[in-house]
């Protein structure tokens, strides 16, 4: 095959510093969380909420996301580890290796904020809001550990961008082939045209009540049953289509659903009031003079800065020319 031009994969994913490897896998999902956690935290904010609350909730939902995104992987890939030659529980507890189901990271990782967000006495539904763009642009991150563990490419291709695997990590019935569909790449750019989208809806539309993450769902679902769909690795079928699949089309749907259902049956957006209770008790918003002195909201300050606002008290003309105040005004000078 004469290869005109390629994308090449990593020679190594493991840098050993002393006894500690340092795994490029490891490392894309870190990237990834404290990328969602910036996002997640400026969004909280400007909806109202406390600074930090996102960090708090995430000591919850990151566990408890890795542990059911490789409990979905082992379950749904069980043959790798458990079937005929599987390589056995030590290699399914291997999560460095690679192998996160994102299904399983959201199904779980939602269980890990509701505690989280519970404690902290605020509702789930803005939070998820807040949070959804960064999430996806986590994924768009950590899919770059597929990349350096040269893992979950699609079908073989010629195109010019076609990943070159190496010849000990392509798939029986497929040594004969040089490069494939860079799946990771793929899924990495719809995350983040996903963001750009779900954030732009959010603004556009003052979208809550979790419609914001539910559209961000529905979109990452819809691309990633398209992306699936290229892929050679060994994956259970349901219907005659892959699980993950399955599992996308499932999942389009019933988002779909609730953003229609929640459009009606509760439009609009929360109040930052709604949002963090006990952050808006505390930090009643206020306006500020010109000094910076606080003013209970619904107090009207001047418009320039420095400069004291007009008065005006009626002045009513005596018959001798003499100018007076008017009855419960102050005193003018004629």
């Amino acid at each position: 095959m004469n290869l005109l031009a390629f994308i090449p994969s990593p020679s190594q994913g493991v840098w050993n510093l002393g006894p500690i490897p340092v795994r490029a896998y490891a490392l894309c999902i870190l990237a990834g969380i404290f990328a969602a956690i910036w996002i997640g935290n400026r969004r909280w904010v400007a909806r109202g909420g406390q600074h930090g609350t996102v960090t708090d909730v995430a000591i919850w939902a990151v566990p408890f996301g890795i542990v059911g995104g490789r409990l979905y992987h082992v379950i749904t890939d069980n043959q790798i580890y458990f079937g005929p030659n599987g390589k056995g529980l030590p290699a399914a507890l291997a999560i460095w290796d690679g192998g996160l189901g994102i299904w399983g990271a959201v199904i779980l990782g939602g269980v890990g904020a509701w505690i989280g967000v519970k404690r902290r006495g605020i509702p789930l539904p803005p939070f998820a809001d807040a949070i959804a763009p960064g999430i996806v642009v986590a994924q768009a991150i950590g899919r770059f550990g597929n990349w350096f563990n040269q893992e979950l490419f699609g079908r073989p291709t010629d195109l010019p961008w076609g990943l070159e695997i190496d010849l000990a990590h392509r798939p029986a019935g497929y040594e004969q082939y040089a490069t494939f569909h860079p799946t990771f790449l793929y899924e990495s750019l719809w995350c983040l045209g996903v963001a750009a989208v779900v954030v732009w809806a959010d603004r556009r539309w003052r979208m809550g009540h979790a419609r914001v993450f539910a559209l961000y769902v529905m979109l990452y679902a819809i691309g990633r049953g398209w992306i699936e769909s290229l892929r050679i690795d060994e994956a259970h079928h349901f219907f005659g289509i892959r699980l993950n699949v399955f599992t996308a089309i499932v999942v389009v749907v019933g988002a779909l659903i609730y953003l229609v259902v929640s459009s009606i049956v509760r439009p609009g957006r929360e109040t930052p009031e709604q949002v963090d209770p006990r952050w808006y008790a505390a930090h009643p918003p206020a306006a500020a003079e010109p000094d910076g002195t606080e003013v209970p909201a619904g107090v009207e300050v001047p418009d320039v800065a420095g400069e004291p606002a007009e008065v005006e008290v009626p002045v009513a003309v005596e018959a001798d020319g003499v100018a007076s105040a008017s009855p419960g005004s102050d005193t003018v000078d004629p």
